[in-house]
């Protein structure tokens, strides 16, 4: 018996969360990336206070690839693993600019803001699906990611 079955889900709504699960999946990926990059090369006189804060960062996110990978095992769909798949399915671009402090908070809000639209839009997908788990775990995400947004939007003073 497959997974749907057994965790009482139908199986044509898990193959649609997985797949939006994936897309979440590369934008993730991508925004790791980007937070890595910025924590390794940002200079000037913001270094000791964002260096920090982009290694606890990106130590998130990579906590959240994880659980999202295991979610879509859960619903008995294979994760997207390489990155040809995460940068031709994610809309998060990979970050040029790394080394700006101002920059890279912009960066690291934009993609928020692209995962939390992503977020939202498994709500209502799992809400009609039944699937309390993903809808759970979304909204756990949201809920920390808004205070996450107001910390990076204080910091630039707005």
């Amino acid at each position: 018996m497959k997974n749907p079955k057994i965790i009482g889900l139908n199986e044509a709504d898990c193959d649609l969360i997985s797949e939006k699960l994936n897309i979440l999946l590369s934008n993730y990926s991508i925004f790791y990336q980007n937070t890595r990059g910025a924590h390794w090369n940002i200079k000037g006189d913001q270094f000791f206070t964002l260096h920090p804060k982009f290694e606890e960062l990106y130590n998130n996110l990579v906590l959240k690839i994880d659980e999202i990978a295991e979610r879509i095992l859960t619903l008995g769909s294979t994760p997207h693993h390489n990155y040809t798949d995460y940068v031709n399915k994610s809309t998060i671009k990979e970050s040029i600019e790394v080394s700006d402090a101002t920059r890279c908070v912009e960066n690291i809000l934009q993609s928020f803001k692209t995962i939390i639209d992503l977020q939202r839009e498994l709500l209502n997908i799992t809400s009609e699906a039944g699937d309390e788990g993903t809808n759970s775990q979304m909204s756990d995400y949201i809920t920390e990611q808004e205070k996450e947004v107001w910390m990076y939007n204080s910091y630039l003073g707005k």
